[in-house]
């Protein structure tokens, strides 16, 4: 309908403004939730948005006990070669066990500890972490789902 509308009155510009109001029309929804578990207790979630248009994924963390305000407002965009994912320590216990991080398909990946604000390199392949002190696992294959950050084998990677 809104084509029609635009061919009427522009003529052959009308799909290219079509485009354009569908880019500035996007909305962003929200689509579910991660809950990170430690034996029976949760230590942190994410909430995870969606496009309409798109089907782009954004997360935001959310630790237990934590109020401070995220350094970024909005959306936190991620690039279309990186997915969201959740580094999972194998050393550490609590809330301080895990970051959301922009993961990588191959190579070495470069992400901020949050507990010790340290840079940690690893190695990934297919957009896992394969390391001796951290592992992963991609927000999109389990949304909605509670994850036991002690049971590394029954996620979905």
């Amino acid at each position: 309908m809104m084509t029609q509308k635009l061919n009427r009155l522009f003529g052959p510009k009308a799909a290219k403004m079509d485009a354009e109001l569908a880019k500035d029309a996007d909305k962003i929804v929200y689509f579910g939730v991660i809950n990170i578990n430690e034996g029976s207790k949760t230590i942190g979630a994410i909430d995870i948005w969606r496009s309409v248009f798109s089907k782009r994924l954004f997360c935001e963390e959310k630790r237990l006990g934590i109020l401070d305000i995220s350094d970024h407002i909005g959306m936190p965009s991620i690039d279309t070669d990186k997915k969201w994912a959740v580094a999972i320590s194998r050393r550490k216990t609590g809330k301080d066990r895990w970051n959301l991080i922009k993961i990588i398909r191959e190579g070495s990946l470069k992400f901020t500890d949050t507990a010790s604000e340290s840079i940690i390199e690893v190695q990934v392949t297919d957009y896992k972490i394969i390391d001796t002190e951290w592992w992963s696992f991609l927000v999109e294959s389990n949304v909605n789902r509670n994850i036991e950050v002690g049971q590394e084998t029954k996620i979905k990677r």
